[in-house]
């Protein structure tokens, strides 16, 4: 794994200008922050930054922070704390926005820990909807990693709960399916 060309000093001066410049102009846009900071914000306008990657002029993989299509709806000018990117076993390298990580039982028993989950509103609110886009209830899939962490995701997929293609129908809901036992 290769390491980030910034010392630990060199983000936590690029964390605390961000901040200044955050606090000083109340705008905060994607395209602007370091990548060490782009996975977990969110820009002024509620959307959810993501780092992409592109291909470099000489042929070496570069990454830039974008602004997503996804809207957070209940929280703006954000970029999460160190804090909870570790009690959540989340990752600021991570490319783009994906549920993968929900099925590696490591990291749903951090994101399910009380740590993350009682603390973490950003972290557990991008989770749930990623979740939810898979048919899954995030509390029923922490109850299930609670007590089964290596088939917690797999027994929620199978078990029925996973809801199937989304209706053009405008009055769809999500209601939460009663709990799983295994």
């Amino acid at each position: 794994m290769a390491s980030s060309p910034f010392s630990k000093e060199t983000l936590t001066l690029l964390f605390a200008l961000s901040l200044l410049v955050h606090a000083t102009f109340g705008t905060l846009i994607c395209e602007n922050l370091p990548q060490e900071l782009c996975a977990f914000s969110i820009s002024s306008k509620g959307k959810r930054c993501l780092l992409e990657n592109y291909a470099g002029a000489n042929g070496k993989v570069g990454y830039q922070c974008r602004t997503s299509d996804v809207d957070v709806g209940r929280m703006s000018n954000y970029i999460e704390k160190e804090d909870c990117v570790k009690a959540c076993g989340a990752d600021r390298k991570a490319v783009g926005i994906s549920s993968d990580s929900l099925m590696e039982p490591q990291f749903t028993a951090k994101l399910c820990s009380p740590n993350c989950f009682q603390n973490c509103p950003n972290i557990i609110d991008l989770y749930f909807n990623l979740a939810a886009g898979e048919g899954v209830f995030l509390p029923d899939l922490c109850e299930i990693q609670r007590s089964n962490p290596h088939r917690a995701m797999a027994e929620l997929l199978s078990s029925g709960v996973a809801l199937g293609p989304a209706s053009s129908d405008s009055s769809f809901s999500m209601v939460a399916a009663p709990p799983i036992s295994i």
